[in-house]
């Protein structure tokens, strides 16, 4: 596909800077785009974002249907990132703070998305002659049976109720803590690969660790599925559209000291993951526009738009609180799908390699809501937290800011990022490069430019394009190419543009560039 003209921005949008754009609206909302002038916004994001405005009349009917409200209930500000580009009802790359109120689809069914980082004592050298083999490994313990991740009830409760602590409390499973080839074999399961950094000192090495709630009960049949120690087809899935399992090495350091502390060195073998919550978002998020509907006031219409708040008064509180519980389960769930993935991850690189250290850099998470005790709360859909350094530790985190992780399309780099804590962003960067093309526009992409694509990147897929006997079904192989076409460069922004736009910005400072080696897709 032909690199894409450049267009001239929305006659909507006033530009303020070279890094900041406004949107004016008739809810009168305050509304910021972080992008530079080379970054491409779609004009079917602005359609959309204009439309979720529309949530603030929404709120004011709602008010006027309930009296007695500590505070009217309102949408305070909204930042798009950069990488911001339309969604499913709501752009992706959106923060929205409200007062009074919440919003189930200013996050979405996604619920704690995010990306997991971690760092090896492998070197690409070590790698490099191997990849072949690498990469038929990692189809095995991705998609023919290799994960064997078995959970107990109590481990699955465990997780869904506080997150990593939870999945972690029992005696694990674990390996030597060493990664060895002879334990991370054929026969062993992603188990074999936590090691003692994985167990102790997880402070400031994610955003949350976990977000406790006092039921799960709203996902007891994944719990009690199998009975004893089970296995599923859920846990340890990569999930479809741009999420991916990548192994990435360092190719460039712009801060050295932020580097160091994080543990990163050129040549080095870094891990990334990018999920979420699968099908437990699904439901959560099911539970929340359920509990929403019920609460609904006769005298209000559903609105246009189609997004039901609910408001933060005493009479909707139980209602509010099953979604918050299924919400909080969910975010858990993705905690430890990220976790396991990672594993997955090592066990592929110890097939190789042999024995090798891996610690967490950080885990972000892209989809969720933060509410305060002022009574407003922070959505973020499609963005990641980016808070500066000030901590009062000595912590990484406290003297650098906190990491933000900006992954490139399917075959460019990736860029660690060190948050500034810039109020303007609400504290917020993107969470990649966004796309340009809509998926349905991308599928149609030219095949030659595709060929070129694979010739020079390895994607592991579930299906072996070069098996003589998979090539030979020309049916299989075509969709399996229109998936890959709707993630492939050229539907995505420029990477380095959207980087740019957060450092020219003060959102986030560029503290190492990361190269792909090899990319999983489900």
């Amino acid at each position: 596909m032909p690199a894409q003209a450049a267009k001239r921005p929305d006659p909507r949008l006033v530009r303020v800077d070279d890094s900041w754009l406004t949107l004016p609206n008739p809810s009168g909302i305050p509304v910021d785009i972080c992008a530079g002038p080379d970054v491409p916004i779609e004009s079917v994001a602005i359609d959309e974002l204009l439309t979720v405005l529309e949530t603030a009349d929404t709120l004011r009917s709602l008010a006027h249907a309930t009296p007695g409200l500590d505070a009217e209930p309102r949408i305070d500000r909204v930042v798009c990132t950069p990488d911001f580009h339309k969604g499913a009802g709501i752009p992706i790359g959106t923060v929205l703070r409200t007062t009074g109120a919440l919003i189930p689809q200013a996050v979405g069914n996604d619920i704690n998305c995010g990306m997991r980082v971690e760092a090896t004592s492998v070197t690409v050298d070590q790698i490099r002659p191997h990849l072949d083999r690498l990469e038929r490994r990692l189809r095995h313990l991705f998609f023919e049976g290799g994960r064997r991740i078995g959970l107990t009830a109590r481990q699955r409760e465990g997780l869904l109720r506080e997150g990593l602590p939870g999945l972690l409390a029992d005696d694990v499973p674990a390996g030597s803590g060493a990664g060895s080839a002879d334990r991370a074999g054929a026969a062993g399961g992603a188990w074999l690969q936590v090691g003692p950094d994985d167990l102790t000192d997880l402070d400031g090495r994610l955003h949350s660790s976990g977000y406790p709630v006092s039921s799960a009960d709203g996902f007891r049949d994944w719990i009690t599925s199998g009975g004893g120690t089970s296995y599923d087809s859920i846990i340890g899935s990569v999930g479809g559209g741009n999420h991916f399992a990548e192994l990435q090495y360092v190719s460039a350091v712009h801060d050295g000291a932020a580097a160091y502390a994080w543990g990163l060195a050129p040549g080095q073998v870094v891990l990334m993951v990018h999920s979420g919550s699968l099908s437990l978002g699904h439901q959560a998020n099911a539970t929340g526009r359920d509990q929403a509907r019920a609460a609904w006031p006769r005298a209000v219409p559903t609105p246009r738009n189609r997004i039901l708040p609910m408001l933060l008064d005493e009479a909707s509180a139980p209602g509010r609180q099953r979604y918050l519980t299924a919400f909080a389960n969910a975010a858990n769930f993705a905690l430890g799908n990220r976790f396991f993935l990672a594993l997955m991850l090592r066990a592929g690189l110890a097939s190789i390699v042999g024995e090798l250290r891996s610690r967490q850099v950080y885990d972000a998470p892209h989809n969720l809501m933060w509410p305060e005790p002022d009574g407003s709360v922070l959505h973020r859909k499609g963005a990641t937290p980016a808070a500066g350094a000030g901590g009062a530790g000595q912590r990484p985190i406290d003297l650098y800011g906190e990491p933000v992780i900006v992954p490139g399309s399917m075959g460019a780099p990736s860029h660690l990022l060190r948050g500034l804590g810039n109020t303007r962003a609400l504290t917020s960067a993107c969470h990649g490069a966004g796309r340009s093309i809509p998926r349905g526009a991308a599928a149609r992409g030219g095949d030659a430019e595709l060929d070129a694509f694979l010739r020079e990147f390895r994607v592991v897929t579930p299906l072996d394009h070069r098996d003589p006997a998979v090539a030979a079904r020309r049916d299989i192989v075509d969709a399996w190419r229109r998936d890959l076409k709707q993630e492939a460069p050229w539907a995505y922004k420029e990477v380095g543009a959207v980087v740019d736009s957060l450092r020219r910005a003060d959102v986030a400072e560029p503290v190492v560039e990361l190269r792909p080696i090899l990319t999983v897709k489900g």
